[in-house]
């Protein structure tokens, strides 16, 4: 009887355990390029994702601007193919052209050399070209006021005291979650309602701050408004999301009389006396609420610059848009054109949201 322990097999020759490694190791390079971008937010908070992804979205920008097309930035590393620390270095100028704060400029840095390593391990730039990428830098805190002194000598604008260059870049999955996820608080409902009419509607922060209970009809579905830039009035209907937050904010918190918007209770959710200044703290407002999304700077011109960007992309014609946003331009055709009853009629965000 052969005793087991004294069988011996022959091991493996050493060529072919190096070419099934090989093969596994490219299975699994492959499998975690795939994979790494996912892993790499997986890691992270949802505001710092939204920030992340509203970072790319403005390199997608400038990129689209000297016309390279680009997308999808955030999702696939491939889609980093052609990127050079020349063209890294360049988006950091433009935006220093642009006004946009150091340090937002150097965040938004920092997401695409990190992005771009990320690509580099994926294999879609260039070890070397990975390399220069990174070595790319921001400003330091004391070069700040030289470069914004420099700055307004030239004629630029920066972005806090200035009216900015540049609307800001907002991503469409914080513009729903700025719209339809505050939190279910009085400050939460007063702010849904807040970002519902300059999202979705394009309003004005002015024309925002004057508006009462009086001028909602929740039954028909409608608001009427006062355009002091322009002198008109106008009607517009409310998409879902718009009559969800009037709803919520006149049952619990809007006041009975005078003007919709009251004082935040910091720290707490809760609302206290009507704003005094409503149009310089609701603009204050938007900021953080943007700040809180990941977007550094965002004003109310940047929600009116997204919500005109939203019916272009969605097709809607421009007799609707200059009825939406009250625009008596270009070469005031609209003199020429009947305005519909309900201004914004017949736009995307009304078609698709119902009435």
């Amino acid at each position: 009887m052969i005793n087991s322990l004294t069988i011996q097999t022959e091991p493996a020759p050493l060529a072919l355990v190096n070419d099934l490694m090989k093969q596994a190791g490219k299975a699994a390079n492959k499998s975690a390029a795939r994979h790494i971008f996912a892993e790499h937010t997986a890691r992270k908070a949802d505001n710092t994702i939204r920030r992340k992804r509203a970072d790319l979205a403005l390199f997608e920008s400038f990129l689209q601007d000297i016309n390279i097309p680009a997308c999808d930035l955030f999702d696939k590393p491939q889609a980093w193919r052609g990127v050079t620390w020349g063209i890294v270095e360049s988006f950091k100028v433009w935006m220093l052209q642009q006004g946009y704060a150091i340090a937002s400029i150097n965040g938004r840095l920092s997401t695409v050399r990190t992005f771009a390593k990320l690509a580099a391990q994926a294999g879609a730039i260039d070890p070397q070209e990975s390399i220069l990428i990174a070595s790319v830098q921001g400003y330091a805190n004391k070069e700040v006021k030289r470069i914004d002194d420099k700055r307004k000598a030239d004629g630029m604008n920066t972005r806090k005291g200035a009216k900015k260059s540049a609307a800001v870049i907002i991503p469409e999955d914080i513009a729903q979650a700025l719209t339809t996820e505050q939190p279910n608080t009085p400050q939460g409902r007063r702010d849904a309602l807040l970002m519902c009419l300059l999202l979705e509607h394009g309003l004005r922060v002015g024309e925002i701050a004057i508006l009462t209970r009086k001028n909602f009809d929740l039954k028909a579905g409608t608001f009427t408004f006062y355009r002091p830039k322009v002198d008109k009035t106008q009607t517009h209907a409310m998409p879902a999301n718009t009559r969800k937050a009037a709803a919520a904010y006149f049952k619990h918190d809007a006041p009975q009389d005078g003007i919709l918007w009251r004082k935040s209770c910091k720290g707490t959710g809760k609302l206290s006396a009507q704003m005094t200044s409503p149009e310089r703290a609701l603009t204050k407002r938007v900021e953080l609420l943007g700040r809180h999304y990941g977007i550094e700077g965002l004003s109310a011109h940047d929600a009116r610059h997204y919500a005109a960007t939203y019916e272009s992309k969605h097709n809607t014609n421009l007799r609707r848009l200059m009825d939406m946003f009250g625009w008596n331009s270009p070469a005031m055709a609209t003199r020429y054109i009947e305005s519909a009853e309900i201004a914004n009629e017949g736009t995307a965000r009304v078609t698709q949201g119902g009435r």
